[in-house]
């Protein structure tokens, strides 16, 4: 038996903002939350131990991984999280939510100011898989972010795993276990 672990990065220091924003300020709030710090915390490893550990190679994620795998990481860049696109440009502020419903909206009817889009998203993951899956089985750590990780569940399931519901508030630090 195989288990494969998703473990979303540690909460980021940054958080999120309150108040309006325009797009453009929106934008420096994402530049800002990549470049931010993590809060360390011990990692829940779902008891068991990880032979392998691959990790996305932003700064929070690398972070957490150093923190919760003591062997080698392999970073990708293909487990960042999905690029946040602005759906329009505008001086219009607007609440976080607002900006981001209207971002999940653009992406969902598949508008061009979102790149890269859900089937770029799914075949990423689903090539990602095919280079981990290559190895032996053996026990894999999945460090990444939480709306990349909705993906790799579903992706997970198509390839015979059985594993956990995320809900719509993935913890941060926490390994959600999935076995084959």
């Amino acid at each position: 038996m195989i288990k494969v672990g998703l473990m979303r990065h540690f909460k980021v220091t940054r958080g999120y903002p309150k108040g309006f924003f325009s797009s453009d300020e929106l934008m420096e709030w994402v530049k800002e939350y990549d470049a931010s710090e993590i809060e360390e915390n011990e990692a829940d490893l779902g008891g068991v131990d990880w032979k392998t550990c691959y990790s996305s190679d932003l700064s929070r994620a690398e972070k957490t991984a150093r923190r919760a795998f003591d062997g080698e990481i392999i970073f990708l860049e293909s487990l960042r999280e999905i690029k946040l696109s602005p759906f329009f440009r505008s001086r219009v502020k607007l609440p976080l939510m607002i900006h981001l419903l209207f971002i999940r909206l653009a992406w969902l009817l598949k508008h061009p100011s979102q790149s890269p889009g859900r089937q770029e998203v799914v075949q990423q993951i689903r090539d990602t898989f095919d280079k981990i899956f290559q190895e032996p089985e053996k026990d894999i750590l999945i460090v990444g972010h939480g709306g990349l990780m909705m993906f790799m569940r579903k992706e997970l399931l198509k390839r015979g795993f059985t594993g956990p519901k995320l809900g719509r508030h993935i913890e941060n630090g926490k390994v959600y276990v999935f076995e084959k």
